[in-house]
């Protein structure tokens, strides 16, 4: 699980700031929202970020992806940049190096990452664990003018002299220490743990663009969900489907083919498609006590994305994973908003949802939000991203009587747009 993360010079975000899982000690809806770790942890499993448009929301979820692409993904040519940008709006930041790290448990050991980087090269990585104290595991350095890394292990950790040397000669100066391991054929346990828990706990980010329909297909292929489980969270929804219908469609149809061609697709990747085609889900309806089957083009988008958020949200129930979602209330009804957070929070038990939203209907209700759930962007007077949760508001501004709801409106919190009149000139 995320314990907390931090970023700097990341985007619109200058300064380094911090978003952090970790609960206060209010015991306000804590068997909803928290999960109890064994080492005395108490995590939160929703984070929910308000803020104006162009406030730093998305890059908060961008930076999180960009660190799992990193470690995930490591550039194959030396030459290769890493694509992102650092703050742009002074003289300084733009030449300096950029910095994420990220607080986390694994099979319930703490971890602690720190990596610092520019566009062409990593230039300082830190792991440590804590088990239960605190060691090093290691220390990457890099020589930009040599383009070489050196990785110094922990006292605490056994590896080989052969795996130091392999591991190092296969760490590109743009690579991470995890896409250096991911290269080579020897195992190294704590190495393990961190590149399993990127690639099997923290998941890509989910946009209002992101078509789920073909992943949330292959996980009822594999069975990693069932089609039962979708109808079931449909239903609580009232979507008035009784029942979900998912095969395969029949190949690529010739002129579907040749509009790739034309777009000068590559053949390995029209060969690709063809392989994994998409599929076909329909949704039956039962009206009159006579069954009918409508595809999902014809749905409306709501149901769309709810048949999607279904998927979702049986595997955040049926295993433990995080998922970032940018603009979470995308398509969804308020009411069908909140019927999905209150969904998650009283079935699922270590996994994590951080979610972007301009949904302020929840904040009325302080009987399904706890404030240090509550996450804010703000963009100051220098154009740069603060952040900071309801919680850090001491009682001259928040009490328990306050209504959150109409002191964000206000702007009393801030994060919100500064707008002008209504004429133009």
């Amino acid at each position: 699980m995320i314990i907390s993360f931090s970023i700097e010079n990341f985007g619109s975000i200058k300064s380094k700031q911090t978003v952090s899982f970790e609960a206060d000690k209010s015991t306000h809806l804590e068997d909803a929202y928290l999960y109890h770790a064994p080492n005395g942890l108490r995590l939160l499993k929703l984070i929910l970020i308000y803020g104006a448009n162009a406030s730093g929301k998305t890059t908060v979820l961008n930076a999180i992806e960009f660190l799992r692409d990193l470690v995930l993904d490591p550039a194959e040519k030396k030459t290769d940049e890493l694509k992102f940008n650092p703050f742009l709006f002074d003289n300084k930041s733009p030449k300096q190096d950029s910095k994420i790290s990220i607080d986390f448990l694994q099979n319930e050991v703490k971890y602690s990452y720190e990596v610092e980087f520019s566009s062409k090269a990593v230039v300082n990585e830190k792991l440590l664990f804590f088990n239960p104290n605190k060691a090093i595991v290691f220390k990457r350095t890099t020589d930009t003018k040599k383009q070489f890394s050196k990785i110094t292990f922990g006292s605490k950790i056994k590896v080989e002299k052969n795996f130091k040397n392999v591991l190092e000669a296969n760490t590109l100066w743009n690579n991470t220490v995890f896409g250096g391991y991911l290269k080579t054929n020897i195992e190294q346990i704590e190495l393990k743990e961190v590149t399993d828990w990127f690639d099997k706990y923290l998941h890509p980010i989910v946009t209002p663009k992101t078509s789920l329909h073909n992943f949330v297909g292959k996980k009822v292929d594999n069975s990693e969900v069932k089609e039962e489980e979708l109808v079931k969270i449909i239903k609580k929804a009232d979507f008035n489907i009784s029942g979900i219908k998912i095969s395969e469609e029949e190949g690529m149809p010739d002129d579907v083919e040749k509009f790739f061609k034309a777009l000068n697709y590559p053949d390995e990747q029209i060969e690709k498609m063809k392989k994994n085609p998409p599929k076909k889900i329909e949704f039956q309806h039962t009206v009159d006590g006579s069954q009918y089957f409508l595809p999902i083009e014809l749905e409306s988008e709501g149901t769309k994305r709810y048949f999607e958020f279904s998927g979702l949200l049986a595997l955040l129930i049926r295993n433990s994973i995080a998922v970032p979602i940018d603009e979470l209330e995308s398509s969804l009804h308020p009411e069908l908003y909140i019927h999905f957070i209150l969904s998650f929070l009283m079935n699922s038990n270590k996994s994590q949802i951080i979610a972007t939203t301009h949904n302020r209907e929840l904040l009325d209700n302080k009987d399904i939000f706890r404030n240090d759930a509550i996450w804010f962007t703000n963009k100051t007077e220098h154009c740069s991203t603060e952040i900071y949760s309801l919680a850090d508001f001491d009682t001259t501004v928040i009490r328990d009587t306050t209504n959150i709801y109409n002191a964000y409106k206000s702007g009393k919190l801030k994060a919100t747009p500064n707008l002008s009149d209504y004429y133009i000139d």
